[in-house]
């Protein structure tokens, strides 16, 4: 795909999904994040506001639309999944010790790790308080998906924790700590606005799936973004995988397919904690490159892609509904490198 064609595909695209976003974040912006005590709750309206696509809120405002011609009732339950993810940011910015999110500071570097961990605790529980805008029926669908989901994340990033000291993780226990840390979420958004519209269990299992196979796509974009992809768009740390020696994809598949000597280089290397990381993240990067991971991840992403595209047949919607969903998977894994 020629640049030209890329960047007109986007800005259709953008517009395409660009009512959803300015009417989200008006609702977002409107809500009043700050309380006493002030300590708890700046921290709330500080990771809240560092912006982002709004991915996740926007999927169910979307989905609402697509299955009840309308999306305003989705709002409520769209914040609660906003708040949700961005609760789980603080915590896993604590867990990584990361420095950035989104190219500003993280939560825990610019106030401290206990304020980070409570203010986080108060989001999970203002993210439930959301549903009690919804009669008692949908609320339960809701609660209930989100109990699930939210215990899933939970399992996801303990498997994450797990791994970083396992020397036998394989692809498959990989692909499915991802699912249930990052997949399930984008999929339980999709299927919250199903909920809200009051669509079929069918076409609310079928949104899910689309979401789930969506999310993985995204995840292993990210993990290869995370060593390949531009500091100033990506918006995190370069590297930061390597530095934690988190065994993604590209680490795996690397392990698979390199030769017995680049195979003992980043075994030494992700049982390394260092002060000084470049030199690591170069020559991790080196071994990645030579033999064609990135070439590997991509094709893997489009194998999620297309799945989640193949589920888009069977749903009892419009077909200019189901355009709608390929251009939004479209748009979202066309992310900066």
């Amino acid at each position: 795909m020629n640049n030209f064609f890329t960047l007109f595909l986007q800005k259709i695209i953008d517009l395409d999904i660009l009512h959803y976003q300015k009417d989200f974040i008006d609702f977002l912006e409107s809500k009043k994040w700050v309380n006493e005590p002030r300590n708890l709750y700046e921290p709330i309206d500080y990771i809240i506001k560092l912006g982002g696509k709004r991915m996740r809120p926007i999927l169910t405002l979307m989905a609402a639309d697509i299955f009840s011609g309308g999306y305003e009732k989705a709002m409520p339950a769209a914040l609660a999944v906003e708040v949700f993810h961005n609760f789980t940011l603080i915590h896993d910015d604590i867990m990584d010790d990361a420095p950035l999110r989104r190219g500003k500071e993280t939560v825990h570097e610019k106030w401290d790790i206990n304020t980070g961990i409570l203010s986080g605790d108060a989001m999970l529980i203002l993210a439930y308080q959301y549903f009690e805008n919804y009669e008692p029926k949908v609320f339960q669908k809701l609660a209930q998906l989100f109990s699930k989901t939210a215990l899933e994340v939970c399992d996801g990033q303990q498997l994450d924790v797990d791994f970083e000291t396992r020397n036998d993780v394989t692809i498959n226990e990989y692909i499915n700590m991802i699912r249930l840390k990052t997949s399930v979420l984008v999929a339980a958004a999709l299927k919250m606005g199903a909920i809200v519209a009051e669509t079929s269990d069918e076409n609310a299992s079928l949104i899910y799936n689309f979401g789930l196979n969506l999310g993985l796509a995204f995840q292993l974009q990210d993990d290869y973004l995370d060593a390949f992809g531009d500091p100033k768009t990506f918006g995190k740390q370069i590297g930061g995988d390597i530095i934690e020696n988190k065994k993604t994809f590209l680490y795996l598949k690397a392990l698979e397919v390199a030769n017995k000597v680049d195979s003992e280089k980043l075994k030494y290397f992700f049982n390394q904690k260092l002060q000084d990381n470049s030199l690591k993240i170069t020559e991790v990067k080196r071994i990645f490159e030579l033999n064609d991971i990135p070439l590997l991840i991509k094709d893997e992403i489009e194998i999620y892609t297309e799945k989640a595209f193949s589920t888009l047949s069977c749903m009892n919607i419009s077909q200019e509904s189901k355009d709608g969903l390929k251009k939004f998977g479209l748009w979202l894994m066309n992310r900066s490198v």
